[in-house]
This record gives structure tokens, C-alpha cells and sequence, in this order.
């Protein structure tokens, strides 16, 4: 490397002996001047070469060059290695793609193999249903078929049965026939059997009009009774309604009712109050009749053509004058003594006379 090349030693000089110094200023002054004095330094060799006066430039310039060396090498070593590693990232992708192509591939048959088993599933249990309805088909049918064979066995016994009841007649209709002669069916007895034919016949026409009667009738008789059981539905429907309704106006009749009863009352206790108006009007106008008599002043005129506040009118003058009187013949000593002045005593005079005017009018207002 650069660090071996003899052109970037630094060559020092020490002609002079060397004394380090652990405190400064201590013994100075036994000291000879050929003594250098180095003090104890702590920094590091490039931060004393990159601060000293005395360095020179292209010291500084080498020892730049040297760290520049070492980074770019430093930095060649680390893009290599980079490089590597890139390669093996690429190799370790190339590597991871395959694997994921391969679990890709194995899940897409895995997939596929799920789905076959799922359908394959599904086509069983279709087939299991269809072979269990087929089943219980067949077992009906079975259940049917055996049905009908016990039926055909009871009819086969009783069949067998009237066979062997009516065996006695077929035997000697045989035998009669074997004795007869051979024309005897030439002889004209065809006539009888003819009309036991005809008979026969009519007879079976009119059973059938009878069934096909008998038919109709049902058939009509169920349409009745359908439209008897409409009838019945909407019956309960329409009862069920007015039933709601009913007891809807029976609440509203009981409630009228209540509120009657209500304004009844109301009647009777403002009738009351109405006589009882009445009853202290009546006294009151008998009080003001009487006291308009016992203070009835001349120039108001007649006293059977007063109205009733004339009359009030009267009643307060008269006792007005009679207590400017009775101050008059006190004096004022007593006046004084009395407590207050004609005027107050004509104000609270008059209070008494505009509460009762006020009583009368909203009594005469109102229905006596």
C-alpha cells in the first residue's frame, strides 16, 4: 500500500533531549535552555497536522490522498461484495420463483384434485338420493303391490267360496241340459228370454240415469255446502266486526254518560250559587231600600222613582252631611282626638258605597 512508500514518512529530527511536563510552569527556572520542553497531548496525529501552523500543505495533501486511498479501496471492496451479494439475492429469486411455481402448480392440482373429489361427492350424494327415492318408490309400489295381492287373495277365496256354493246348481243345469233334446232351442222359447233381456236392459238404463242423478246431486250439494261455508266465514267476520264496533259505541255511550253526569252536576252547583246570589242580592237591595228610606233627602225627588243608584248616591250624601255635622258640633280638639280629617273620613266613606255599587251592578249583571 501508499502507507510502505518512503514518500508519505514523516522524518522528525531530535537533536534535543526530551522532557515531558505534567504540570505547566512547575521548575521552569531550573531548567537549561537546551532542554525542549514537549507537553502531553491527547489529541490524535491528523487533528494535530490539520490545526498546527507548522504543517505544511502538501503534508496535508498526502495525508488526504492516503484517506482517499483507503476509502476508495474500502468502497471497491464493499461494491464487490455488493455485487455478490446481488448475485446471490438474483440466484436466491431465481431459486424462490421456481419454488413458487412449483407450490403454485401443486396447489392448482390440489385444487383441481378437491374439485374432482367435490364433484365426484356431489354425484354420489345425487345418486344416493335419487337411488333413496327410487327406494322408498319401490317400497310403496312393494307395499301396493302386496296390498293388492292380499285383496286378490281375499276376492280369489270368495270367488272360490260362490264356487263352490253354486256348484250343485251348475252340475244339474248340466244334467238338465244333457236330458233335453237336441231342437228344443228351435221351439220359439227365444220370446220369454228376449223380454227377460229387454227388461234387463231398461233396468240398467235406468240405474245409470239414477247414478249420473245421483252425481249431479252431489256435485251440487258439495257447491252448497261451499257456499254455505263462505256464508259462515264471512257470518263470523261481519259478527266479529259489529262486535268491535259494538263495544267501541258502548265505550263512547259510557263516556257520554260520565260527561253528563258531569255537566249535571255542574248545573246543580251553579244553580245553587245562582240562589244563593239571588237569595243576598234580595237582601242586599231589601238593606238599600231600608236605608234609603231612613236617609231620604227631599230634592232627590220620590222615593218609589228612584233608581238604585240614586239611591246610593242619597245614601252617601245624607251621611256625609250627618258626619260634617257631628265634626262641626266636636270642634277641632275632638277632631284631632277623632284622628282624621272630614276629607279622609269622606274617602273612607266612600270606598264602602263604590264596593257595593261594584256588587250590585255585577249582581244585577247576572240571571237572578
Amino acid at each position: 500500500m501508499k502507507r510502505d512508500d518512503p514518500r508519505y514518512l514523516l522524518h522528525v529530527e531530535n537533536t534535543k533531549r526530551n522532557v515531558f511536563v505534567t504540570q505547566l510552569g512547575e521548575g521552569r527556572d531550573d531548567e537549561d535552555e537546551s532542554i525542549t520542553c514537549i507537553p502531553v497531548i491527547t489529541e490524535p496525529a491528523s487533528k494535530i497536522l490539520e490545526t498546527s501552523k507548522n504543517t505544511l500543505q502538501r503534508t496535508l495533501v498526502l495525508k488526504k490522498e492516503v484517506e482517499f486511498d483507503d476509502v476508495s479501496a474500502q468502497l471497491l471492496a464493499k461494491q464487490q461484495e455488493f455485487r455478490e451479494r446481488m448475485q446471490i439475492v438474483e440466484l436466491r429469486k431465481f431459486e424462490l420463483a421456481k419454488r413458487q411455481k412449483e407450490n403454485n402448480d401443486k396447489v392448482e392440482k390440489f385444487d383441481g384434485f378437491v374439485k374432482d373429489n367435490h364433484a365426484k361427492r356431489r354425484r354420489a350424494i345425487q345418486k344416493y338420493q335419487q337411488e333413496l327415492k327410487q327406494n322408498e318408490i319401490k317400497k310403496k309400489q312393494l307395499e301396493e303391490l302386496t296390498q293388492q295381492l292380499e285383496e286378490m287373495r281375499v276376492r280369489q277365496k270368495k270367488l272360490q267360496k260362490k264356487i263352490s256354493k253354486y256348484k250343485t246348481y251348475e252340475d244339474y243345469l248340466r244334467k238338465i241340459l244333457h236330458k233335453l233334446p237336441d231342437n228344443y232351442l228351435d221351439q220359439g222359447i227365444d220370446a220369454p228370454l228376449k223380454a227377460i233381456i229387454i227388461r234387463h236392459e231398461a233396468l240398467a238404463a235406468t240405474n245409470q240415469s239414477l247414478i249420473d242423478n245421483l252425481m249431479k246431486l252431489s256435485d251440487r250439494q258439495e257447491a252448497n255446502q261451499r257456499a254455505l261455508q263462505t256464508l259462515q266465514r264471512e257470518h263470523d267476520t261481519s259478527t266479529l266486526m259489529m262486535s268491535s264496533e259494538l263495544s267501541q259505541l258502548h265505550a263512547t255511550y259510557e263516556k257520554l254518560q260520565d260527561k253528563n253526569k258531569q255537566l249535571e252536576l255542574n248545573i246543580s252547583l251553579s244553580k245553587g250559587h245562582f240562589r244563593y246570589q239571588s237569595v243576598e242580592l234580595s237582601h242586599l237591595l231589601l238593606a238599600v231600600a231600608n236605608l234609603a228610606e231612613q236617609c231620604h233627602m227631599h230634592h232627590y225627588g220620590p222615593l218609589q222613582e228612584l233608581a238604585l243608584l240614586r239611591k246610593l248616591d242619597m245614601i252617601k250624601e245624607y251621611i256625609l252631611e250627618k258626619m260634617q255635622v257631628l265634626q262641626i258640633s266636636r270642634g277641632p280638639a275632638e277632631t284631632e282626638s277623632y284622628g282624621s280629617s272630614p276629607r279622609e273620613q269622606s274617602k273612607k266613606t266612600k270606598t264602602v258605597p263604590k264596593k257595593e255599587k261594584l256588587q250590585i251592578n255585577r249582581r244585577l249583571s247576572g240571571p237572578i
